[in-house]
């Protein structure tokens, strides 16, 4: 069973950047597809982003696309989101989140059985 722990979260003014990292221990790091998730006060939690195990592949919610960039480091057991051109509806809670099958159900938060604690990203004007 893996257990994955976010970092990197902050303050950030619109316009800037932050990279999000996820950790994995505790298991076959390649083994997950890898998802970001976030939740904004009062809002329920959204696709952001998905990567296969090997990282050849990857998707992305319309709301980030070209702005957000996912990848991972399966030597590191790291997943990483860069975020950039941020905007100041893109504060949130930022979870990670790991299941077996990359497929429809990437973009389902229920899907996944295994969840960080979240990384918080707050982006001001």
């Amino acid at each position: 069973q893996v257990q994955l722990v976010e970092s990197g979260g902050g303050s950030v003014q619109a316009g800037g950047s932050l990279r999000l990292s996820c950790a994995a221990s505790g298991g076959i790091f390649r083994d997950y597809v890898i998802g970001w998730f976030r939740q904004a006060p009062g809002k329920e939690r959204e696709f952001v982003a998905a990567i296969t195990k090997s990282g050849g592949a990857r998707t992305y919610a319309d709301s980030v696309q070209g702005r957000f960039t996912i990848s991972r480091d399966n030597t590191k057991n790291t997943v990483y989101l860069q975020l950039s051109s941020l905007k100041l509806e893109d504060t949130a809670v930022y979870y990670c989140a790991g299941r077996v099958s990359f497929d429809t159900d990437v973009y389902r938060p229920s899907e996944y059985p295994y969840w960080g604690q979240g990384t918080r990203v707050a982006v001001s004007s």
